[in-house]
């Protein structure tokens, strides 16, 4: 027997890194040496307190049960203190709820408050995810182009009034991936007077917060009247090394957090309670674990933009996040086109721009996650088709 698709599976296009896996497994098959700087899954282990953590905390019996819906209060406080050294203040009962993992919040908060037809502005190139939850939503897409001109920050002036007007839902994401861009104070301070003129809800992720080069990025929750308007998401995956592990967390407005805590007692049960306390012994620590990872990024994105420059490669400035975004030869029509022909000249696996959307399109992203050698020998490979 043959079952139909439902029609949002049918509209939704292929997700970008399954494609790019599908890929890479062909070119393994085939004994290629494959170098994989595609997906940003970091290859060094989780800090090893934290995996001591986890290992106590997985022989506590009560742990074994069903957890909270909304995050043990002993995990949202230790959020609420690692928001501390923001000077953000929040009340870990009402604007903290537990997440597994960003990504499940960013997919499911289209479905508390977006209805058939109403719009939502997404980025682009953006986070594929910006885009599949609000199809599933039933949601119009209406898309705020990151130009290079602009620092890869929309430009609001461009929205439409019908479509602000008619928009619920606007996703951000600073430090940017696939950009790597971040983003001003100033700019933010536009964005929250946007949303109250129009009644907007502002989602701003916030997954590379802590991977930066020397200056730390501006939380959108830092700026003033902020948590009138909006919400932010964070992970423990790229802060530490913890991308497997599914933990991470929404804060800000009450009303907001408390509506995709409605969409969650319905579709989960909750996180782990054993990794939420391992995930407590991160956010209290000292934070020199997060130091230290730091410094690797920095000195291999310094190798590859060095690398690349030199090979002929045009490369955005850029301090945050672990990708490094440049721009396709010129002489590939598009951007599929290169990481096409560079997995099969050379076994690297690089990101196509159009991947996160149209506005991606003439850009290629490269991951820093892989080991330095490795990734040195990657880009090595890559020069030789300049």
């Amino acid at each position: 027997m043959k079952f139909e698709l439902s029609d949002r599976v049918k509209d939704l296009p292929p997700y970008l890194f399954a494609q790019m896996d599908q890929l890479k497994q062909a070119a393994l098959q085939k004994g290629v040496d494959v170098i994989d700087l595609g997906i940003g899954d970091p290859q060094d282990p989780t800090p090893d307190f934290i995996v001591e953590a986890l290992h106590k905390a997985s022989k506590k019996t009560h742990n074994h049960r069903y957890p909270s819906y909304v995050g043990m209060l002993s995990f949202r406080e230790a959020v609420a203190k690692f928001y501390e050294r923001k000077d953000v203040k929040l009340d870990p009962q009402k604007e903290v709820l537990a997440l597994i993992g960003s990504k499940e919040g960013i997919a499911n908060i289209p479905l508390a408050f977006v209805n058939p037809g109403d719009v939502v502005l997404v980025p682009s190139p953006g986070y594929p995810v910006f885009s599949s939850s609000t199809l599933f939503s039933g949601g119009r897409q209406v898309t705020m182009p990151l130009l290079e001109k602009n620092g890869f920050l929309p430009d609001l002036s461009k929205i439409s009034q019908d479509d602000a007007h008619r928009a619920k839902l606007m996703f951000l994401n600073y430090p940017n991936n696939p950009t790597s861009a971040t983003a001003p104070l100033e700019f933010y301070k536009e964005v929250i007077e946007f949303a109250k003129k129009y009644n907007i809800i502002v989602c701003h992720d916030a997954a590379y917060a802590e991977i930066y080069c020397d200056k730390r990025p501006v939380s959108f929750l830092e700026v003033p009247h902020a948590k009138e308007v909006g919400v932010e998401f964070g992970s423990l995956s790229k802060t530490y090394n913890m991308t497997g592990w599914r933990l991470g967390w929404v804060v800000g407005n009450e009303n907001v957090v408390h509506g995709l805590g409605k969409i969650k007692t319905n579709i989960d049960s909750g996180a782990f309670q054993a990794i939420q306390e391992a995930g407590i012994a991160a956010l209290l620590s000292d934070q020199k674990c997060v130091e230290d990872i730091r410094r690797v990024y920095k000195n291999k994105r310094e190798m590859a933009v060095q690398l690349l420059e030199e090979a002929g490669f045009q490369v955005t400035p850029s301090e945050a996040t672990f990708y490094v975004w440049f721009k396709k030869p010129q002489n590939f029509k598009t951007s599929g086109e290169f990481v096409t022909h560079v997995l099969d000249k050379t076994g690297v696996v690089i990101t196509p721009g159009n991947g996160f959307g149209e506005w991606g399109e003439g850009y290629l992203r490269i991951s820093l996650t892989a080991p330095q050698e490795r990734i040195k020998e990657a880009v090595t490979r890559l020069a030789t088709l300049l």
